[in-house]
């Protein structure tokens, strides 16, 4: 395997919170998809999900900036039943990309690695 890119984020709980405090839906859309802000509206460590998913968009658009024509709009994160995130782009899913996550306090890093 030889790795392409790399990229690597990190979201505090609360200042994503002030974020969303401050912007309300504009923020939500501007960066999750439909689906993610669905996925995560209900649950109670709503905040921690968003954090997660932002820190994770962020490591895998800075793994492919080098493509233009990507915004982070375009990078959807699910779990697979394992609970292994699955990273999409523009609804395809991209095997090449893999990303890490992990929460610690009020803290979520991720890490995504391009590979070919």
């Amino acid at each position: 395997m030889k790795i392409l890119a790399h990229g690597i984020d990190l979201v505090e709980f609360g200042r994503l919170e002030q974020m969303l405090g401050r912007h309300g839906q504009r923020m939500l859309d501007r960066v999750f998809t439909v689906r993610e802000q669905a996925d995560a509206q209900h649950l109670r460590n709503r905040i921690e999900r968003l954090a997660g998913r932002f820190a994770a968009k962020e490591a895998v658009w800075k793994a492919v900036n080098h493509k233009k024509n990507v915004v982070i709009t375009d990078i959807f994160i699910k779990n697979e039943d394992s609970g292994k995130p699955q990273v999409f782009i523009k609804n395809r899913k991209a095997p090449y990309i893999d990303v890490s996550l992990s929460h610690t306090g009020d803290i979520v890093v991720a890490v995504a690695v391009s590979s070919k």
